[in-house]
């Protein structure tokens, strides 16, 4: 099954590494941890969201996007919506077809409904999942691979639809120890030969699967705390990550990358990071 955009030359993503031209962010103008989805909202639940400091830190982040010639869109952010940031988990671009999700989480059902207002007053087409539950969060493009995280958001009957519309594609389902949100909370392809992974969450079969795929650079334990695979590659080995991830940083650039360190601290509390904060729609 084939779904086009109507604006064909600005969908495109065959990976995650290939250079970045278009992607899709919200503000976190009314973010705030309101009804605890996760461990690391349950760790700063108290503390909470210093919203001033998150948009700064977003609006940074966004201001370096387009330093690097990337066009940066942004949805309407709600009051109704509190995890609005994370655009990835509310739809994903696979080849030339956009999917829009179907959020698992109470707090989170209908922030979808922006991405389709956006895609539809652009005129640009999208297939909408309704099978089960599905976050762009799981789903990990690399050519005609699609490693899909099985996880508390992200079921098989999702996976069953996702593989029923894209039959060109390898479908690799991930399971994960369901403490951890997103397949990208473990796992993240950086480039066609290395991937960044926390061992601990996967089982060791499916390790030894990926470590034959990719060469598998290790995420400590306290970096995965705050995202350390969750980083954001633009193409040309460039790299978005946390500053104050000092091993990953440093291990990258030992592998040649270019890495762009940004404080975001304050939307990690939330429980995502830069992949976690941008849906890509155009790569090449």
């Amino acid at each position: 099954m084939e779904i086009l955009s109507k604006k064909f030359g600005n969908i495109q993503c065959n990976n995650e590494y290939d250079e970045l031209h278009r992607v899709i962010l919200c503000e976190p103008q009314f973010m705030t941890i309101r009804d605890v989805i996760n461990e690391t909202q349950e760790y700063y639940k108290h503390e909470n969201i210093n919203i001033n400091r998150a948009i700064q830190q977003h609006a940074q982040f966004c201001h370096l996007l387009n330093e690097h010639g990337i066009e940066v869109i942004k949805l309407s952010p709600s009051k109704q919506y509190p995890e609005q940031v994370f655009t990835r988990d509310i739809g994903f671009t696979i080849g030339q077809n956009i999917f829009t999700a179907e959020m698992a989480a109470d707090i989170r059902q209908g922030e979808e409904h922006e991405l389709k207002k956006w895609l539809e007053s652009e005129q640009i087409s999208y297939h909408a999942l309704s099978e089960d539950s599905i976050e762009g969060g799981d789903v990990i493009v690399d050519g005609h691979n699609l490693y899909v995280g099985i996880s508390s958001r992200t079921n098989k009957a999702s996976i069953q639809e996702l593989t029923r519309l894209l039959p060109g594609y390898e479908i690799l389902p991930i399971s994960l120890n369901q403490r951890y949100l997103h397949l990208d909370c473990v796992f993240n392809i950086i480039s066609p030969e290395e991937a960044l992974i926390f061992p601990q969450a996967i089982d060791q079969i499916t390790v030894n699967m990926l470590s034959s795929r990719f060469d598998l650079i290790e995420v400590t334990e306290k970096e995965q705390f705050t995202l350390g695979t969750n980083v954001l590659s633009i193409g040309r080995k460039k790299v978005f990550s946390l500053m104050g991830n000092h091993d990953i940083n440093n291990r990258l650039r030992e592998r040649g990358y270019h890495v762009i360190e940004v404080d975001i601290t304050e939307i990690i509390k939330s429980g995502g990071s830069f992949r976690c904060c941008t849906l890509p729609i155009l790569r090449g």
